[in-house]
């Protein structure tokens, strides 16, 4: 504490910084005594002499400038002050608690926490089940879903805002991230029952060069694999609408307004809409992605050992 004077009053300047490094010890005694109110009780609580609890107690006042306790009887009252200060002991206190607990669960695998991000489609099958078979071993880990584009996916995981990515397709060469295929996914040409093309059996990528398309936006793996698909097939997909949901780009194409690739509809192609192989067989890969070099919790380690020790491939909308 150091005084000031302005104009013609003297004030206390605390040095915040200074104080708080000065009470944190005691925090636990004044939450304590706003419970009991009985000096005994606490020393007893926090395990010290009653001698020093009182003393913690005046030196308190001292330093703030204002007592923060008031004898009552053979008991005593925090005043004003004290339980201001006693309130915020209590969140502090309780802050650090859950801090402690928190990371107690992260070396624990039994009980740790995992950030999963993945894309949109994956949520309605793929991830539920490897997040069931995952927790019927491991029953307590905790897990934060995290669905979003592709790329939106990434840059959580490069800023450490998730553990681990579901990405499709995974990142090839990128300084700083590894990957393991998961999942083999086959992509169709998705069209409207009345559309030209409804009843072949297959259908070549180049035949689709004058057709409307309605995709992803950029960001999304499906847009990407689109328009690199189109390209070998050496023409650049005419893009009409785009979209974030693939249930919207389906629901785009049955209303006629163009032709999509996107995986299998699961679990049965929807009514209006009819998906056709196409020739050579296209598909998109799902991958595992995390930090290279990261440490990662023992929780986190696990699921990633659970999701990289089987890979599936899915056909006509059924994973295997």
């Amino acid at each position: 504490m150091r005084p000031i004077l302005r104009g013609a009053r003297i004030h206390t300047v605390v040095d915040e910084n200074a104080l708080a490094t000065t009470i944190a010890p005691r925090l636990a005694v004044l939450r304590a005594l706003a419970r009991e109110e009985h000096v005994t009780r606490v020393a007893e609580l926090v395990d010290l002499p009653q001698p020093t609890v009182s003393r913690w107690l005046a030196q308190l006042g001292e330093e703030l400038g204002t007592p923060v306790v008031r004898r009552v009887g053979r008991g005593v009252r925090l005043t004003r002050a004290g339980r201001l200060l006693a309130e915020a002991a209590e969140r502090s206190m309780s802050a650090l608690e859950a801090g402690c607990r928190r990371a107690v669960e992260e070396v624990d695998p039994e009980h740790g926490q995992v950030v999963l991000g993945f894309l949109h489609l994956l949520g309605r099958s793929v991830v539920p089940e490897m997040l069931r078979e995952f927790r019927e071993r491991h029953p307590h880990v905790r897990f934060r879903l995290v669905q979003s584009s592709r790329q939106h996916v990434l840059d959580q995981l490069t800023s450490g805002e998730v553990d681990l990515a579901l990405v499709g397709p995974p990142p090839r060469d990128v300084p700083g991230l590894e990957s393991t295929p998961l999942l083999e996914q086959e992509l169709v040409l998705v069209v409207p029952a009345s559309h030209r093309l409804a009843g072949r059996g297959t259908v070549r990528l180049a035949e689709l060069a004058e057709e409307d398309f309605v995709g992803m936006e950029h960001g999304f793996g499906l847009r990407q694999i689109t328009d690199e698909l189109c390209a070998a097939a050496g023409f650049t997909p005419r893009t009409a609408f785009e979209g974030q949901e693939t249930e919207t780009v389906r629901g785009l194409v049955a209303a006629g307004l163009g032709v999509a690739l996107l995986p299998h509809a699961a679990p049965a192609p929807v009514p209006g809409l009819v998906e056709l192989p196409l020739t050579p067989r296209a598909t998109r890969t799902i991958g595992l992605v995390w930090l290279a070099g990261a440490p990662l919790s023992p929780a986190v380690r696990a699921f990633r050992a659970h999701a990289t020790s089987t890979t599936r491939v899915e056909r006509s909308g059924t994973p295997s």
